[in-house]
């Protein structure tokens, strides 16, 4: 007897997180941008997440099965619309990431090629079905995502390239990947790094010098980083409350409702704030590694952990960046930073690992 789809079978948790985080995020941002010309982003974001909520729910409708049947498509009109985006693409914070829809709002298309490359490196792995990578499937996958990587990076958005690199090793690693393979692969990365130097944006360089020594340029590179951790080190336990933050109100900390809320919220919600918000992405990523655990086959693990993986690379470099433990790289937060298409893609990642769960229950 066949059963069919039903609404209590989702994972109900992992949907209450989300909303948990989106709802502090619309706070944050409320106190982020107060008295700014930006003040309208809180009532915006509402908007994003209840656009999110319905295209995860017309993700759910389609078999996770049948969308990986369209990657060859996806991954066509990904790099065409990649390669758009840098022609025609609206530059803003020295990148071209942006396409105007018009009405002030604007699509960042590198935002929903991650979920191709989920769905791309899921199928690929699955069909090989073989017990380890050798290196020819390994190398035919990596030219596979080197692709859109490029043309992310020729933006320049260093940021989310290398989230479609985290991808591929997670999911290289998950299908055996040998041993002598991730040496290979860590000795020519080492070798290649002082050479992709020379291929920076003079911005980008100055970042990773700053990073290094922040004083060195505390009016220019360097003051990103030391205005975020000054606000990080001002919130103490308890924070100084809503709306109450010197650092964000004062507008000394730069862009602090998108890349760099994560301090914001340190600075006015303190160390309880910071742990909280951390233990429900840290819970939220658990349940989508449970959901890998159960998936009903392989592919269905790649594309749940996938997600995992995804959402992990995001949290560690943006809490790593605003603490300064990483470069400053434009990478937001999920669920978190203000902004649609991070929220849409977001919310359609987690429709994929819903809808790997939901095909347990249907035989």
């Amino acid at each position: 007897m066949t059963r069919y789809l039903s609404a209590r079978d989702l994972d109900w948790s992992l949907l209450l997180i989300a909303l948990a985080l989106c709802g502090i995020g619309v706070l944050q941002i409320y106190s982020a941008t107060l008295d700014s010309p930006y003040h309208s982003a809180w009532w915006r974001q509402i908007l994003y997440v209840a656009g999110g909520l319905l295209l995860m729910w017309l993700v759910l409708a389609v078999d996770y099965h049948a969308l990986l049947h369209y990657v060859p498509s996806y991954y066509i009109v990904s790099v065409v619309a990649l390669v758009v985006t840098y022609v025609v693409g609206q530059t803003a914070f020295g990148s071209r990431r942006w396409i105007p829809l018009g009405g002030g709002l604007h699509l960042q298309v590198s935002e929903f090629v991650k979920l191709m490359i989920i769905l791309l490196v899921a199928r690929y792995l699955a069909e090989i079905k073989t017990e380890t990578l050798e290196i020819r499937e390994m190398t035919i996958l990596s030219s596979l995502v080197l692709v859109p990587t490029l043309l992310v990076l020729k933006q320049p958005d260093l940021g989310t390239s290398l989230t479609y690199i985290a991808i591929l090793m997670v999911g290289a690693f998950l299908a055996g990947l040998r041993r002598k393979y991730v040496v290979v692969i860590a000795v020519v990365t080492m070798l290649v790094l002082p050479v992709g130097w020379y291929f920076l944006k003079d911005f980008q360089r100055a970042r990773l010098v700053s990073f290094l020594d922040p004083d060195r340029d505390p009016q220019g590179a360097g003051y990103q980083l030391i205005q975020s951790q000054i606000a990080v080190g001002a919130g103490g336990m308890f924070g100084k409350g809503v709306t109450k933050g010197t650092q964000t109100q004062l507008r000394f900390l730069p862009v602090s409702q998108k890349d760099f809320i994560f301090a914001s919220l340190a600075e006015e919600h303190g160390f309880v704030g910071v742990v909280i918000v951390l233990s429900l992405f840290f819970v939220m990523i658990m349940r989508i590694v449970q959901n890998a655990q159960t998936a009903p086959d392989p592919v269905g693990m790649y594309i749940c952990m996938g997600v995992a993986s995804l959402l992990l690379f995001h949290v560690v470099v943006n809490v790593g960046m605003v603490a300064g433990l990483m470069p400053v790289t434009g990478i937001p937060l999920p669920f978190f930073s203000a902004g649609g298409s991070s929220i849409w893609s977001s919310f359609l990642a987690l429709g994929l690992v819903n809808n790997v769960r939901l095909r347990r229950f249907v035989n």
